[in-house]
């Protein structure tokens, strides 16, 4: 593993990441174009938090989880974690890995600490395979564990995220949806992971069990410190879950900041509009709703200039023509993409949906 310097309170950093799919047409299937899925993104992550990433479909949310993953591979940038300990009895402590580039050998070790919750329980498990496979199958294949050794490590995760360990040899379809992704939750646990990337794991669930996936989670990052990546498309999961939010739009982070900070006050226009389409519980509050024109660009034409100009209330000429900078405003790490955030007053969650009080 590469000898890389980190910020010391950091366990991800990613720098300058893409992710361009080819568009192919014709017989011989030449390159017509690109989808800029992922565009320039960069971003730390520090350990012991949660960073929710929130946008519109399309905006290339999973598309980074899967990346940070190297479920796919990058097009470009790097993509550094820090190890903190032994992962696989042959790295060194505190060791740096850039996942973008490592070997086969140093990113097998790295996947021991960085693993996956999928967004449908249903179709990420084998319904072939009983949950004494599908949650041990991890430990088979790396620390080769068999027998009852293994049964006894699947059962204390098994009763680790709220399952009978008696359910050992049952089949997925016996599980409700909640019990399934209690399943591949503990499946991302069984190698003792730093980071977890949750791909909008409680989207596929009834409303009724989403709060019991997502407190589960929360009492898993605290008692084994884990650091959490949260892709959701709603806010007041995000609300409830992150430390740190950062909004992304058309293959970009337009706004990364701490979860108070910007609840309370947005500094870019995509945030404060995605604020006032929250749901009201009280029909008789006023709402002010802020109704973009439009759809998302496709991401294989994304607009010159600013990536929103095309929907923004307040765009002005320059943005037409400029990419604003991912900048950091302040002293308190809170980062914009927009020419005219010093100058725009926007509202914040409270205001936009009457309400009284400061951001949760």
């Amino acid at each position: 593993m590469a000898d890389l310097t980190m910020g010391a309170d950091n366990i991800l950093e990613v720098r300058g990441l893409r992710k361009h799919f080819p568009i192919k047409r014709g017989i011989l299937k030449h390159t017509v174009g690109l989808i800029r899925a992922v565009d320039d993104v960069s971003f730390d992550v520090r350990r012991g938090e949660t960073l929710g990433l929130v946008g519109e479909s399309g905006s290339g949310k999973t598309t980074v989880l899967r990346l940070l993953a190297r479920a796919i591979d990058p097009t470009a940038g790097s993509i550094r974690l820090q190890l903190n300990g032994e992962a696989g009895g042959s790295a060194e402590r505190s060791a740096v890995v850039d996942l973008a580039t490592a070997a086969p050998a140093a990113l097998r070790a790295a996947r021991r600490r960085i693993r996956v919750v999928f967004q449908d329980p249903e179709s990420s498990l084998n319904p072939r395979m009983t949950v004494r496979r599908i949650i041990g199958e991890p430990l088979m294949v790396n620390d080769k564990l068999r027998g009852e050794v293994l049964d006894r490590r699947v059962r204390a995760l098994m009763e680790r995220v709220g399952l009978q360990p008696e359910q050992l040899h049952r089949y997925p379809y016996a599980f409700s949806g909640g019990q399934r992704q209690r399943i591949g939750v503990a499946r991302a646990l069984a190698l003792d992971p730093e980071v977890l990337l949750a791909d909008e794991p409680t989207s596929a669930l009834d409303v009724s069990v989403q709060a019991q996936i997502l407190n589960l989670l929360l009492e898993l990052q605290r008692d084994l410190h884990l650091t959490v990546i949260f892709v959701t498309h709603d806010l007041s999961v995000i609300r409830h879950m992150s430390d740190r939010v950062a909004v992304m739009y058309l293959g970009h982070f337009v706004e990364v900041g701490g979860r108070a900070q910007i609840f309370e006050k947005p500094l870019h226009p995509y945030t404060e509009a995605l604020f006032s389409g929250i749901p009201q519980p009280d029909p008789h509050r006023p709402l002010q709703r802020i109704i973009l024109e439009g759809d998302i660009p496709d991401v294989a034409q994304v607009p010159s200039g600013c990536p929103f100009h095309t929907r923004c209330p307040y765009k002005q000429a320059r943005c037409e023509e400029e990419i604003p900078p991912l900048a950091e405003v302040g002293s308190s790490g809170r980062q914009v993409a927009c020419h005219f955030a010093d100058e725009l007053d926007l509202k914040g969650e409270h205001e936009l949906l009457g309400q009284d009080g400061g951001a949760r």
